[in-house]
């Protein structure tokens, strides 16, 4: 008899998430238009695994012409997050392949790097817009909240998700 278990098997497996679980990709329109840049890989939160914090990832694999995405304009939360874009080039880890530029507190920063961001809770954040992607980007975010929640600014909760900023 071996001393291991297989992936989700044993008692311990339920801690384990291998497979997107399917009640986060339902019909929506934000998952309709997501569909057009991201491919949603993993999430897990309390609702998936109980007593687990909120974490998404997902591959970014097209660079749509919206400005920002739809669905990722400025807001906060009450807890601290962790923002995460991940370059997919083997020979050169920290090379981003694309363009992301992200808004923290008011400040637009474009990468270019591989980059992990910390936004405390409170702290104005996004939007965000893929300039340019050359190869696909691992995104992830790691919410310290059981499920994942945001209220709007005052500047974002004037503009439609997805309006065209010029």
């Amino acid at each position: 008899m071996a001393d291991y278990v297989m992936n989700t098997e044993g008692k311990y497996g339920v801690q384990i998430v291998q497979e997107h679980d399917k009640r986060f990709t339902g019909p929506s329109p934000f998952n309709e238009i997501y569909k057009q840049w991201g491919r949603r890989l993993l999430y897990i939160d309390e609702h998936v695994v109980p007593g687990a914090f909120q974490m998404n990832t997902t591959w970014y694999v097209n660079a749509p012409d919206f400005d920002p995405l739809p669905y990722h304009e400025e807001h906060i939360h009450d807890f601290d997050e962790m923002i995460g874009f991940l370059g997919s080039d083997p020979t050169d880890k920290y090379d981003l392949g694309g363009v992301i530029e992200i808004g923290i507190n008011g400040e637009k920063h474009r990468l270019t790097k591989s980059s992990i961001i910390f936004i405390p809770g409170g702290m104005k954040h996004l939007p965000l817009t893929i300039l340019e992607l050359r190869r696909p980007i691992l995104h992830f975010s790691v919410s310290m909240s059981g499920e994942y929640s945001l209220r709007l600014t005052d500047d974002a909760a004037s503009h439609p998700a997805g309006e065209k900023n010029e």
